[in-house]
């Protein structure tokens, strides 16, 4: 129903007591005090316009406090209708009764809560379809690759070296195509809903392990590591930590120079585990550090498809110490070399 409809209606519904409460004051007086020939005259001197005074009162008051009602009423389906702008508590509101303001501010957390999801939603899509293309991109070019080297060997004049090559092209293809798949299950795993198994983990243990896992790879680009310190230990699953580390040394190992150094570092500060490795590389270049956990980022120098990266290395080690309550920074050093700092919340020592 219309507001002004229900205003007349609630002046009407007053208009007729106010009449009957008239009626039957006149219908007393007249019986008490005034003879039958006057009664036609005093009812229309008394009721009628008690009756009409009681209208114009009711539809008076109601308009005080039915008014900003209905202009909240308004405001939502303004906000019902995609007006984000919207917001109900304002200067008029503020004059209402105290039951409206309330209402009015419930509604405005309300319309925040709309607004915050909104823009979640668009973000999320945003993101989604960034993604897409951004994989559709990195798709493109081994497969791209793959089908060249395919339809040369075609050629039955082509020679058996030039057959070898391509051949050994598809396979490097085909390799990075494997990866590819695999760093986006793993991060599809790392940012799902599924639920990690958390243990007490030494990262010491964790870092080393890493190490030895990577050595023949080290020993071939012919990088020298160290691991130094020791750091509490942190709740957390030592195979999602372990890939933090080794991540982290291969996009390091990656960028320095042969004989060149790649140093982890493990310490406690504040209440949390700190694992820090640095290389004596040429840094990351003058980006934004924030940029390097972006999916698909690749610096000048230090993520390039030259050095084999997919571009999704430092993506997984943020998702992963994000899922363990972490954070990761970055930054170069003044005479050159990167330095990565993970920082997990600690936990106290045991009793024995």
């Amino acid at each position: 129903m219309r507001y002004r409809n229900i205003r007349i209606l609630l002046s009407a519904i007053s208009a007729v007591f106010a009449i009957v409460i008239a009626l039957i004051f006149v219908l007393f007086v007249l019986a008490v005090v005034i003879s039958n020939e006057n009664a036609f005259t005093w009812m229309l001197v008394l009721v009628l316009p008690a009756g009409i005074l009681a209208f114009i009162c009711s539809y008076a008051a109601t308009g005080i406090y039915l008014g900003p009602i209905a202009k909240i009423a308004l405001k939502v389906g303004q906000l019902a209708g995609g007006n984000l702008s919207v917001r109900f508590v304002d200067d008029r509101t503020k004059l209402a009764s105290l039951g409206v303001q309330e209402f009015a501010e419930s509604l405005d957390r309300v319309g925040a809560r709309v607004r915050a999801s909104i823009a979640e939603a668009s973000a999320d899509s945003k993101r989604q379809g960034q993604f897409v293309s951004d994989v559709s991109h990195e798709l493109r070019t081994p497969l791209t690759a793959i089908r060249g080297a395919a339809e040369t060997m075609l050629d039955e004049d082509i020679s058996y070296e030039d057959r070898t090559r391509f051949c050994e092209t598809i396979i490097r293809e085909s390799e990075r195509l494997t990866r590819l798949a695999s760093d986006l299950l793993t991060l599809q795993r790392i940012e799902g809903d599924g639920e990690i198994v958390l243990n007490r983990v030494n990262l010491h243990d964790v870092a080393e392990h890493a190490l030895d896992m990577l050595a023949p790879l080290l020993d071939a680009r012919e990088v020298i590591t160290s691991l130094t310190g020791e750091a509490p230990d942190v709740l957390g699953d030592p195979d999602r930590l372990q890939q933090v580390v080794t991540n982290l040394v291969d996009n390091a190992s990656r960028v320095v120079k042969s004989g060149g150094r790649v140093d982890v570092a493990l310490s406690g500060i504040k209440g949390h585990s700190v694992i820090t490795v640095s290389d004596d590389g040429p840094g990351f270049g003058d980006v934004d550090p924030a940029r390097l956990f972006d999916r698909f980022y690749r610096g000048d120098s230090s993520r390039t498809r030259s050095t084999g990266g997919m571009g999704l290395g430092l993506t997984i080690v943020k998702a992963i110490v994000t899922s363990h309550e972490g954070t990761v920074e970055a930054f170069n050093f003044p005479g050159g070399g990167a330095c990565f700092i993970v920082a997990i919340p600690s936990l106290p020592p045991q009793s024995h």
